[in-house]
């Protein structure tokens, strides 16, 4: 089972396909939480991801404009996928038959 944050990293990079490094998901799950979230909060879970086998990460090459520093690229590795699907699905299990959630 994954964690609400897991799920949220897992689905930001879906989300960024190409573009999925640190920074760009990170950017993408504060402005879905409405809140600034730390870097901590982001990079700690992601490498638990990867080692857990969810996410594949690689290194891009130095660039000068980084100031020769690389980014660290992810991208969701078939257990990760298989891992999304089957949140998805619990989540439609969950809320299938209920009614709309209206206030006033």
């Amino acid at each position: 089972m994954l964690t609400r944050m897991e799920e949220l990293l897992l689905l930001a990079v879906w989300r960024l396909q190409d573009d999925a490094y640190g920074l760009a998901i990170r950017r993408l799950i504060s402005d879905l939480l409405g809140k600034t979230v730390s870097v901590g909060a982001v990079y700690i879970p992601l490498e638990r991801l990867a080692r857990k086998g969810l996410l594949d990460s690689w290194e891009s090459q130095p660039t000068a404009r980084r100031g020769g520093r690389r980014k660290r690229f992810y991208k969701l590795s078939p257990t990760g996928l298989a891992a999304l699907n089957t949140v998805k699905q619990l989540h439609d299990a969950a809320w299938s038959g209920l009614p709309d959630l209206a206030f006033g």
